[in-house]
């Protein structure tokens, strides 16, 4: 295909153009794909794709102007045995407007899975080659066509388990389980026949029509068919099913019918989850309708609750998947977590209209569901959880993982480049899910509330059941406020990075004559962000008087201040809304704790942190002294948990092994003193979880085995099983022995007796040899990892990670790090999307060392070509192990 380059209006990105007849300007245009091609031209004049791997932009391109009208019909039969293959009869029915090329299929699974492929009727030889199944242009025929598909189901994302299994398709799986087109613009419906073990349960997309007994070839009884209905035209990334050994409720709220499918077998958790999380979905769905002024768009609303997600949820259409471990919640849950389980279903809800309504064009645009699901999310919890904060909420949410990534010399865009979505994995990360929803709030603010919801509405009416881009919404939003969204969007979203904030104070006889503002690129460009943020004057005996700033210039004079009594300090950011590294006065730390609005304790908190990893105002252990003086003194739960989480990581990864030891008994006593201070039993569960974290000592150590082994937490401290297998680890870890003569691992045996349910227990068993107290089991535990079918449980690997890479682990540990990192390409294609950034953190975020640093900078010199998205995953979880050699010179 011939393609040329084009600038898009002032944004001024470059924009991929293929050549095109001109009746197709329309459908390409809402891909941002301009035709260039006179009339005359045809698909079958052009130069079609290649058979590649992965799904090209430029197959995708050229099928969508095609294809159409696809739709798939799926029989699937799921024996019991996890071992045995799962048979799959698939019909696919599209519209071509042109059959002089072959039609591309996308599947990714070993030649050997294909069985027998008949286009039209007619039996075509299998030709399968790079991840494609190709079929003839002999076969084809313009108008509609019907492709028939005997197969082995591929099962690299059918996630199976001994009796249950789900789908998880995002972002271009469905090709691992059958031929699909496998791309976001090409909707199409579904529907399903599962054959399954007679006692399992099932749920996919669409209603269910009817279950029948069956049997295998009339030979094996026990099985049930499940026929679901045709499925509403959705992405192939949201088809989803999911079968097994759940337990089935179903209730009605708001006149809403809603099914729960879950394998949860704690009564308390049980009893004290259930109603939350219909009612949360319930609450989600009533503020999404009223928000958007569009009912619910599809034909049903499920869910299922799965042992380990990969994610936390998934927004299926009619299946929505949450990880079991976030919806049900005990007695013993925190306000966070609380909160975190609104946020979720309000985020999963949400998607519902921002994702699988209006989906984008292609994967570069995928960060736009997800920022509108969490800021959708956000706001939804503020209404559907009492008393919640939602302002601080959002600055403790977002900030420190948005910073933590933008912060980094890996740091990406919002909005980046995807040339083939076999890459699209390694988009994700904090940047979309908290940078976006704070330029979100900053964008919301400059439009104003009102503008900016008539907008969104204007954007799901026009591409209702279709595909849109960050370019179209952009367009809408801009014919509803006078302010350039283009040069803000190139800024905010087109470039990575934020500004560094500093400030000129000029005062005469206890005045301010003058008070500018000045921000500059991290970075060291001459960029700008235009935002709008607070800052606040503080004066002896807790007055203040808050002054907005509007940052449309390098430096801005803020004319409100002048005449102002001269300030004991200024607090920059104090409403959270601001986005950079703010000036932090020296006065701040002995005040922090006493300014009365919680939200400005938080941006303190982050100003503060932000200032010690840059090396400026405060150092590591300066800052713990503070936030040991605010253990006591912190009344909000939230911010107890910010400065909790703060302090610990101070300590673990930025203090010198030697200075941890001198300050952890001091610590530990501090932390145990504001436990027994605090009145709030989910505070006072903060302090000991941080306890726990820090411990040291061998008498800190004792007190926690005490704790473990008579199962008696501290006073007004509530703990689960769940909270005790943690506390088993990290005594395991810490190799403390279980009693005269008795081996660590002992700890973790007694543990796992004490777990009842079956999928917690197989967890446990995971995690065990990587805390194992010889090298040799954790050095085979490792090994293992290199085997994909051993890094099936993500979420298990992760944590097992963690354990083996513990500080306190890693003199025996840092030897597996270069083959830790010369794993990753591999990881990234067989493993779900968050899984290389996990892998990474996991591997690399508890080290501090030259030599770990070393390894990092080697690899990468030795790998000067390697793949720019996976080397800036590499660099973004690197970032602290950099710092801290930075720091400790």
């Amino acid at each position: 295909m011939n393609f040329r380059f084009r600038k898009y209006g002032r944004a001024g990105g470059f924009l991929l153009v293929l050549l095109a007849t001109a009746c197709q300007r329309q459908s390409l245009a809402t891909a941002n794909l301009l035709p260039a091609a006179g009339p005359a031209a045809s698909i079958a004049e052009a130069t079609l794709p290649s058979v590649t791997t992965g799904v090209s932009e430029a197959l995708a391109i050229a099928r969508k102007e095609n294809i159409s009208r696809v739709a798939y019909d799926l029989q699937l039969t799921i024996p019991a045995q996890k071992t045995e293959p799962i048979l799959a009869v698939e019909s696919v029915s599209f519209t071509l407007r042109d059959n002089q090329q072959p039609v591309q299929f996308d599947f990714k699974a070993p030649t050997a899975n294909l069985q027998r492929v008949v286009v039209n009727g007619q039996p075509v030889p299998i030709d399968y080659r790079n991840e494609h199944l190709v079929l003839p242009a002999a076969a084809l025929k313009r108008g509609r066509n019907v492709t028939e598909i005997r197969l082995v189901a591929g099962e690299q994302s059918l996630n199976r388990n001994a009796d249950y299994l789900y789908t998880l398709l995002v972002p271009d799986r469905a090709r691992t389980v059958f031929p699909v087109f496998d791309q976001p613009n090409l909707k199409a419906t579904f529907k399903l026949a599962l054959t399954v073990p007679r006692l399992w349960q099932a749920v996919a997309n669409a209603p269910l029509v009817d279950s029948t007994e069956s049997t295998l070839d009339g030979r094996v009884p026990g099985f049930k068919t499940y026929q679901f209905a045709t499925s509403d035209s959705i992405s192939t990334y949201l088809f989803s099913f999911a079968a097994g050994r759940f337990s089935r409720l179903n209730r009605t709220l708001n006149g809403r019918s809603m099914t729960l499918l879950h394998r949860e077998t704690d009564p308390a958790k049980l009893r004290l989850s259930l109603d939350s999380i219909f009612q949360l979905h319930a609450d989600a769905l009533q503020f999404m309708q009223q928000y958007t002024g569009l009912p619910y768009p599809f034909q049903k609303f499920d869910f299922v609750s799965i042992p380990d997600f990969q994610y936390g949820g998934m927004e299926h259409v009619g299946a929505i998947d949450y990880k079991a471990s976030t919806l049900f919640l005990d007695e013993g849950a925190t306000q966070d977590q609380l909160l975190a389980r609104s946020n979720l279903v309000a985020h999963e809800t949400a998607h519902m209209w921002f994702g699988d309504l209006v989906t984008m064009q292609w994967f570069n645009d995928v960060w736009m569901k997800e920022v509108f699901a969490n800021f959708m999310a956000d706001k939804v919890t503020q209404v559907a959880v009492k008393n919640s904060n939602y302002d601080l909420k959002f600055v403790i949410d977002h900030y420190p993982a948005a910073y933590g990534i933008d912060r980094t010399a890996g740091a990406n865009p919002i909005r980046q480049p995807l040339a083939n979505l076999q890459d699209a994995g390694s988009l994700y990360g904090n940047i979309i899910y908290h940078k976006a929803p704070i330029m979100m709030r900053q964008l919301e603010r400059l439009m104003g509330p009102e503008a900016f919801q008539q907008g969104l509405r204007e954007y799901l009416r026009k591409y209702a059941g279709g595909n849109a881009t960050w370019p179209d919404l952009i367009a809408l939003l801009d014919a509803r406020t006078p302010a350039d969204l283009q040069a803000w969007n190139q800024v905010w979203v087109n470039q990575p990075g934020r500004p560094v904030f500093a400030h000129t104070l000029k005062t005469i006889g206890g005045k301010i004559t003058e008070l500018t503002l000045t921000q500059r690129a991290e970075d060291g460009s001459e960029r700008l962000w235009p935002q709008l943020f607070e800052i606040l004057l503080v004066y002896p005996g807790g007055r203040t008087k808050e002054l907005t700033v509007n940052m449309t210039d390098r430096a801005v004079a803020l004319t409100q201040a002048v005449g102002e009594p001269v300030p004991s300090f200024i607090l920059f950011n104090s409403t959270g809304l601001g986005y950079g590294v703010f000036p932090v006065a020296s006065q701040l730390t002995a005040q922090v704790a006493r300014l009365k609005n919680p939200v400005a304790r938080a941006a303190a908190y982050v100003n503060l942190y932000e200032n010690m990893l840059n090396g400026q105002v405060i150092k590591p252990l300066e800052l713990l002294t503070v936030y040991r003086q605010a253990f006591t003194r912190e009344p909000e739960e939230l911010n107890l948990k910010l400065l909790t989480g703060q302090a610990s990581d101070i300590f673990w990864h930025f203090l010198s092994p030697a200075q941890r030891l001198t300050v952890g008994p001091g610590l530990e006593q501090d932390l145990w003193a504001a436990l027994q201070q605090n009145p709030a039993g989910n505070s006072k569960k903060l302090l000991f979880k941080t306890y726990q974290s820090i411990a040291l000592s061998r008498p800190a150590q004792a007190r926690l085995y005490q704790i473990w082994q008579t199962e008696k937490a501290p006073n007004g401290v509530k703990l689960t099983e769940d909270d005790y297998t943690a506390l088993a680890l990290a005594l395991a870890v810490r190799d403390y022995p279980a009693g005269p003569g008795a081996a660590p691992e002992s700890i973790l045996v007694q543990q796992l007796a004490r777990v009842k349910n079956v999928d917690r227990r197989r967890r446990l068993e995971f995690l065990m040899p990587a805390l194992a107290p010889d090298v040799a089991t954790r050095d085979a535990f490792f090994a293992s990892l290199k085997d994909e079918k051993n890094r099936e449980k993500e979420a298990w690997v992760s944590a097992a990670l963690g354990y083996l890479h513990h500080p306190l682990r890693q003199s025996a540990s840092e030897k597996y790090l270069p083959t830790s990192l010369e794993l990753l390409e591999e990881i990234q294609l067989t493993g779900d999307i968050f899984f290389p950034y996990s892998w990474l953190q996991a591997t690399l975020g508890g080290y501090q060392s030259p030599a770990a640093a070393s390894t990092v900078r080697t690899f990468l010199q030795a790998h000067p070509d390697y793949n720019p998205k996976l080397r800036a995953k590499l660099l973004q979880a690197a970032d602290d192990l950099f710092r801290a050699e930075k720091l400790a010179q």
